[in-house]
């Protein structure tokens, strides 16, 4: 007879789960919204109210006023928008960007692009604890500058960045300032008016709204230029038929967090800190990555002597969803650009494995995954000819 078994979910950095007051309001969405919200008969302005009160629940968690929200599929569309439709006004050739080498994909793909397209890009590096220091900003601002774009928190390690300090670096070169918030949003509270962004990336299904459905706050008066062509909707920012149900729901996902935030902060950090001491209390030879400022529910930790694959796919046998690093990385030979970026080396950031909890973990979920990390820690290493010979 097969044995099932109990399975829980510690990768909320990759996606968190829809919450029952998202649904609650989506199915009903997906089955009565069926107007395009651009059309002036009854079902398209009944869309359009749902579309309108869906950007002000946004713009009331961002802090910011409903116009300035631009409805996007999610995160990579939004840092996209965000990268290429300001530095692309008057074109890109002979413009120059910076940003850090510890960014997402989402933000290092665009920034490529433009380099394709002649522009320049900085990558500034961070320390050891994760953390770019302002003055490195400052250092490779040129004339040319168009753009600074920075992380609000790492999606791997959890570190936040010094964004008030690096937006007024900004504000006195008058560059424009974007911050990738995807990880940042739903886990920390999120002002993007006493940040100081211009423009701020958020993404749904990180805060249990429904996946393809994001966000991009556009500060009033930034200039922005689309790169999808054939329509005007979100005002001439982003075309094509909006997806109402998905506004809805993160709609509803943003007001969940306007309320819940500061208590969930606190319920999370201290389950974090109680897998991350459990873990390393034991485990030997294991350690913290970049052990700094961080958001309250993520941390990277590395086993030395063990593949964090292997650790992995272990914990999954036992029931437990943990990643070796980001989600969109998965799968790749190449060990975490953002761990080897704070100076770790190819063999620890491979034995590194990030631990990211959510709203719905238990001390008891955390209990049962230190004794099966323990676990595995100690079957993995048994079969490991490098750990054995490092003792």
């Amino acid at each position: 007879m097969k044995c099932l078994v109990t399975r829980f979910y510690f990768d909320y950095n990759a996606t968190a789960p829809v919450s029952k007051e998202v649904l609650e309001v989506l199915i009903p969405a997906l089955r009565e919204l069926h107007g395009n919200a651009s059309s002036i008969h009854h079902f398209g302005q009944a869309a359009k109210q749902k579309l309108e009160g869906a950007r002000r629940q946004v713009s009331t968690m961002l802090h910011c006023d409903p116009r300035e929200i631009v409805f996007v599929s999610g995160g990579t569309e939004a840092d996209n928008l965000a990268i290429l439709g300001s530095v692309r006004n008057g074109g890109a050739a002979g413009k120059h960007v910076i940003t850090t080498a510890i960014e997402h994909p989402a933000v290092l793909g665009p920034c490529a692009q433009l380099e394709r397209e002649g522009a320049a890009v900085t990558y500034i590096p961070a320390g050891g604890d994760g953390v770019v220091d302002p003055d490195d900003i400052k250092k490779a601002l040129r004339p040319e500058t168009a753009l600074i774009s920075v992380m609000h928190a790492n999606n791997e390690i959890g570190t936040i960045q010094p964004l008030q300090s690096i937006a007024a670096i900004a504000r006195e070169a008058d560059v424009l300032f974007h911050a990738d918030g995807v990880q940042a949003t739903g886990k920390i509270p999120v002002d993007v008016t006493a940040l100081g962004v211009n423009l701020y990336s958020i993404s749904g299904h990180k805060f249990h709204g429904p996946k393809g459905i994001g966000a991009l706050y556009v500060k009033r008066g930034t200039k922005l230029s689309p790169i999808l062509f054939g329509g005007h909707h979100e005002r001439d920012r982003r075309p094509g038929t909006e997806n109402v149900p998905g506004a809805v729901g993160i709609g509803r996902a943003a007001d969940w967090v306007t309320v819940n935030i500061e208590d969930k902060r606190d319920r999370v950090s201290a389950l974090r800190d109680r897998l991350e001491q459990g873990i390393l209390d034991r485990v030997p030879d294991a350690g913290v990555n970049g052990a700094a400022h961080r958001i309250p529910n993520t941390t990277n930790i590395y086993f030395e002597g063990i593949e964090g694959e292997a650790m992995v796919i272990s914990l999954d046998l036992k029931g437990f969803a943990v990643s070796s690093g980001a989600a969109c990385s998965s799968g790749a030979v190449e060990p975490s650009h953002v761990l080897t970026a704070i100076g770790l080396t190819d063999s620890r950031a491979r034995s590194s494995v990030r631990f990211s909890l959510g709203r719905y973990n238990t001390r008891v979920q955390v209990d049962r995954l230190i004794d099966a990390v323990a676990e595995s820690a100690e079957q993995l290493r048994k079969l490991s000819p490098v750990y054995t010979a490092s003792v």
